[in-house]
């Protein structure tokens, strides 16, 4: 299961249409909104959650997470990396070896935490201090080890192709 968090202030491209490509792949994505059901995107696009945040822990128990996918946007990059919640998905997935994948803003959480460290990584620019142990990449896409990282909006259907490469092939993507 890939596990898609949706904080107040979410990028919605940067969301929704990664979460279009994966559904249509078959792949199981599950959103959750930080905070309650509904969560209003930067662009005032209200989106309503598979589960909430409330929720989580009881839902990964019973479904493996095989992602955790991170979308930026601005208050959206503060809200998730002020959520206990978030933070523990993550750092669980970085433990098992789970893939870790984020957009625009949102890698600079994976920075603050120290999980770029001697990685090559990509972010929205003027977050690039941010990624924390990091070499900071020219390209827009990167992925390193199990940290997928995309500089923004404009990959995110890029994104949505790779996650589909890295579980269901190339053919598929």
């Amino acid at each position: 299961m890939i596990v898609l968090f949706l904080a107040p202030g979410f990028e919605e491209v940067e969301a929704l249409a990664p979460l279009d490509i994966l559904r249509r792949a078959g792949l199981e994505v599950t959103t959750v909104g930080i905070g309650g059901e509904y969560t209003t995107g930067a662009h005032a696009i209200t989106v309503r959650a598979d589960i909430t945040d409330r929720d989580f822990y009881a839902h990964s128990a019973q479904n493996e997470t095989e992602m955790v996918f991170l979308p930026g946007g601005m208050p959206g990059t503060l809200n998730l990396g002020e959520s206990e919640v978030v933070g523990d998905a993550i750092r669980s997935a970085y433990e098992d070896g789970k893939y870790i994948a984020a957009i625009c803003a949102a890698p600079s959480i994976l920075g603050k935490m120290g999980l770029l460290l001697g990685k090559e990584a990509i972010c929205y620019p003027g977050f690039e201090d941010q990624l924390e142990g990091a070499t900071v990449s020219d390209r827009s896409l990167v992925l390193d080890g199990n940290i997928l990282t995309a500089a923004g909006m404009g990959v995110a259907l890029d994104m949505g192709l790779e996650i589909v490469r890295i579980f269901c092939g190339a053919e598929k993507a």
